[in-house]
């Protein structure tokens, strides 16, 4: 995440800390409804999602039984790794 922020940050320090803002709400909004967004493209799991956010896929699995959101990485979108 650092990365992405600092490369953010190159252009526009504002936009990287809107960027980074923007992007914790929506994965705190998780909590409320896990199975929100579509099953990853990059993972063969039903617990493993892709949140996109503006350009970037972030990959997180549900755990149900610990009831725990993990968040994978977070990458600039592309169809395969």
């Amino acid at each position: 995440m650092n990365a992405v922020l600092d490369y953010i940050s190159y252009d526009s320090k504002y936009r990287a800390n809107r960027f980074r803002d923007e992007l914790k709400t929506k994965i705190e909004a998780l909590v409320f409804m896990p199975y929100k967004f579509k099953q990853s493209i990059y993972f063969d799991d039903e617990n493993i999602r892709d949140l996109v956010f503006k350009g970037y896929t972030i990959p997180y699995k549900i755990d149900e039984e610990k009831n725990r959101i993990t968040i994978i990485g977070i990458n600039k979108y592309r169809k395969e790794l």
